[in-house]
């Protein structure tokens, strides 16, 4: 038996956000990050709106790049004092996920962070709290998801908390909030984007409900993202469609070990989670295809690359993804990122471990080794093409 889950209700176009309005409660936690949405003025568009409706309101600020567990903890207890029958959360994945995370501490003051890391273990949640989230950037999707992603800095370990539990109860996906991404982490995004729907694509719970998802979001981020990338305005509203459409599909058909790997080695060597995945991409697409090349054959032809066989197409589809990444600058190794040696080769069994133990990995289409691991951190390191 499978199942199939999303949010709700999912508000989308232009001034999506006036959704607000509507919420029928009396106090709203609003968590947020470094300050973007408050200095381009959305935090206090959002204020208003939930002011409009009868909610007192209170703010959670500074929500870190890669959120980690005592954010987590320090925001649940502000929830609890507060007692919000709302959680706003608004901005880039990290505060999304954190106020998740935040979520099940104020729910459950003494659950602890080791049984929140089982994947699909969580209590009931939504006994204090509704959840509404507000993408400000167009890749994590975590406004539509079932996910968490919390760094434990201590151990330097990503934790992905996996539980339908925690798929909001509304999304906002307003384009005027993805306008202002620099360049930057409008190519990190957008290629965690693209990562999400070919890994949900081919991932071993993928199903007739999550594949047209997931392929219209390959062909829209195909068309729209290097626009996107030139700041056009309206490439930039369909890529915040694309990233949700990737977002429902990986949430219900899981990923693989592109996104295991680049929660370790974004731990450890701090790269960016979607810089991450945009060069890790064609070498898991590679390794991949011995047991999925359907798959991978059928995204190419969606896409009109060249190829007259299964390999010459799989080619174009992993060379198209690098072409990309040089468009917008991305490196295409981790070598090129510029990690020296001597720092991979001193984590690369300590990586290859916790990859393997990633929760992402188990729903790779090609179940992988630790041994098998650490030689596709080395070729990824090099630049090398995998052909094991």
């Amino acid at each position: 038996m499978g199942r199939f889950t999303l949010p709700r209700d999912i508000y989308f176009g232009e001034n999506a956000l006036e959704n607000l309005k509507n919420l029928d409660g009396n106090r709203a936690v609003i968590v947020v990050g470094g300050g973007s949405m408050k200095r381009f003025g959305f935090l206090n568009k959002v204020e208003e709106y939930l002011k409009k409706a009868g909610i007192e309101v209170k703010l959670i600020e500074g929500v870190e790049p890669d959120p980690s567990v005592d954010t987590v903890i320090n925001g649940a207890k502000i929830m609890r004092d507060f007692k919000p029958d709302w959680i706003v959360a608004m901005g880039g994945g990290s505060p999304i996920d954190a106020a998740k995370a935040m979520w099940i501490f104020y729910e459950y003051p003494d659950f602890t962070f080791e049984k929140a890391i089982v994947p699909f273990g969580l209590p009931k949640l939504r006994g204090k709290a509704q959840f509404v989230a507000i993408p400000s950037t167009s890749g994590t999707a975590t406004e539509v998801t079932a996910f968490s992603v919390i760094t434990d800095y201590k151990s330097k370990i990503k934790y992905p908390l996996a539980d339908f539990n925690l798929t909001p109860d509304a999304a906002i996906i307003d384009p005027a909030l993805a306008e202002t991404m620099p360049k930057k982490l409008t190519a990190h995004t957008g290629m965690d984007a693209l990562t999400h729907a070919i890994e949900a694509y081919v991932a071993s719970l993928h199903s007739d409900f999550s594949d047209p998802l997931a392929m219209h979001a390959i062909i829209m981020i195909h068309k729209y993202l290097l626009k996107s990338y030139e700041a056009d305005k309206e490439a930039r509203g369909h890529m915040h469609i694309a990233q949700c459409l990737a977002g429902m599909a990986f949430s219900n058909a899981l990923l693989g070990i592109t996104h295991g790997i680049a929660h370790k080695t974004g731990a450890v060597f701090h790269i960016p989670h979607g810089c991450a995945n945009a060069i890790y991409l064609p070498y898991v697409i590679d390794f991949n295809k011995k047991v999925c090349s359907e798959k991978y054959v059928e995204i190419a032809k969606r896409l009109k690359l060249p190829g007259n066989n299964e390999d010459e197409l799989i080619d174009s589809l992993t060379e198209m993804i690098r072409n990309m990444n040089k468009k917008m600058d991305i490196p295409l190794t981790i070598k090129e990122y510029g990690i020296s040696e001597i720092d991979f080769n001193e984590n690369l069994d300590f990586i290859a471990h916790n990859a393997i133990m990633d929760a992402c990995t188990g729903s790779n289409p090609r179940k992988i080794t630790e041994e098998e691991m650490r030689k596709l951190l080395q070729y990824m390191y090099n630049g090398r093409k995998v052909n094991f």
